[in-house]
């Protein structure tokens, strides 16, 4: 017998991304203009979604794609329409909404497993003026976005469980059972603040993260804040900072598997000099990354992340970054990013920031961002103005 979420997870479900991560926690207002974007298997999603957009008084826009179509585009689609920008339709879109929602359900995993990876980057560099359109007006505090995740049989086989136990964790990790999981993610996101605060007073100069297999250095740079409990992302339990690039030395090993591009890797390490990537292997899937970090600006720092373990009900491996870089488990997580930096991590209006003083400040610009989580027990030090240091997170926790 099929398993199928319960009508109340999935209206909790559609409520906390409507009516909470939306609009920085307040929710969508009525004339709001909201796409929502649903993989043809996600149905019973979209029509959770677009129902509370409509009892909110706002006006949904439905982008509903067919499953298991991406290959095939790759394998037939020609140079120039790899590089085909529908610039009319892109831009009207990104000027009509205010927000958009976006359901992860993969079908295969590994569906463009073998493609050659320049197709996809040649594709992703295509779409640059579209995700800067949005970037710009996302900075100008004019639009949000959200991305959650809804369950297939091929995302539970490959984290290696029942569709019925992949589904409680995706349930369990977003209080999708709580009486009221708004109020819930209310209390999270308070103590979220709190240390997000904390960690902002600090001022911290540079941080050390040491662990069995990683010994890494990432300087935070000038105009700099933590971020974190945005809603962007459900779930979300992670305080993050865009770096300043240059000032990244060391190794660091992603312990956890991840999926990109189709294809697996396993047991990364990147070692790190002056602040670009000067090596890099995996026990699997080494020839993905090392292409991968090839592309422009790939081989450089866009962000530096800490997740608490007494946040995150994430145990288990999901196979899915969206959830993996928010693991809480035994030691919480480590993540960095290659590619691309976060704008809102600077304590300028964005929107009035020019381009020399991006690259001035180190904010790393690139089409690729790329999560690469660690669950090893690790200390992190920060390094303060005044010469001192303070141990901002072990065994799992902030510890401030």
């Amino acid at each position: 017998m099929e398993f199928k979420a319960t009508e109340r997870q999935l209206e909790n479900y559609a409520n906390i991304l409507i009516n909470f991560a939306l609009n920085d926690f307040k929710g969508i207002k009525k004339g709001d203009v909201v796409a929502i974007n649903v993989p043809e298997n996600a149905k019973p999603m979209l029509v959770h979604l677009r129902r509370a957009v409509l009892k909110s008084g706002g006006h949904p826009i439905i982008q509903y794609t067919p499953d298991d179509i991406g290959r095939e585009y790759f394998e037939l689609a020609t140079e120039e329409q790899l590089n085909f920008l529908p610039t009319k339709y892109l831009k009207g879109l990104v000027d009509e909404v205010d927000h958009t929602v976006m359901i992860i359900a993969d079908t295969n995993k590994k569906e463009l497993q073998g493609i050659d990876i320049q197709k996809i980057m040649t594709r992703q560099k295509a779409f640059k003026p579209y995700m800067k359109w949005r970037e710009k007006k996302e900075n100008k505090g004019k639009f949000t976005w959200t991305l959650a995740m809804y369950p297939t049989p091929a995302m539970a086989k490959e984290a290696k469980m029942s569709i019925k136990e992949y589904w409680n964790e995706i349930a369990n990790a977003c209080f999708l059972n709580e009486k009221d999981p708004v109020k819930k993610w209310q209390e999270v996101y308070t103590e979220l603040e709190r240390i997000k605060k904390a960690l902002n007073k600090l001022k911290i100069e540079k941080v050390h993260v040491k662990s069995k297999s990683t010994d890494l250095w990432v300087k935070l740079g000038e105009n700099r804040k933590w971020l974190g409990g945005s809603g962007r992302n459900i779930p979300s339990f992670e305080l993050f900072i865009s770096p300043d690039w240059p000032g990244t030395e060391g190794t660091y090993n992603f312990t956890e598997p991840l999926y990109r591009y189709g294809n697996l890797m396993k047991n990364g390490v990147l070692v790190f000099k002056k602040g670009k990537v000067v090596k890099a292997t995996a026990s699997k899937g080494e020839k993905i990354l090392k292409e991968m970090i090839k592309q422009e600006n790939a081989d450089k720092l866009g962000e530096f992340s800490l997740t608490d373990k007494r946040f995150s009900k994430i145990t288990k491996f999901m196979g899915e970054t969206l959830f993996d870089e928010n693991v809480g488990g035994k030691y919480g997580n480590t993540h960095v990013a290659v590619g691309q930096a976060y704008k809102d991590s600077c304590t300028k209006n964005p929107s009035k920031v020019t381009k020399k003083q991006w690259k001035n400040w180190g904010f790393n610009e690139s089409t690729v961002h790329t999560d690469l989580v660690s669950t090893e027990n690790r200390v992190v030090t920060a390094h303060l103005p005044n010469g001192k240091t303070k141990v901002i997170y072990e065994d799992g926790m902030f510890t401030i």
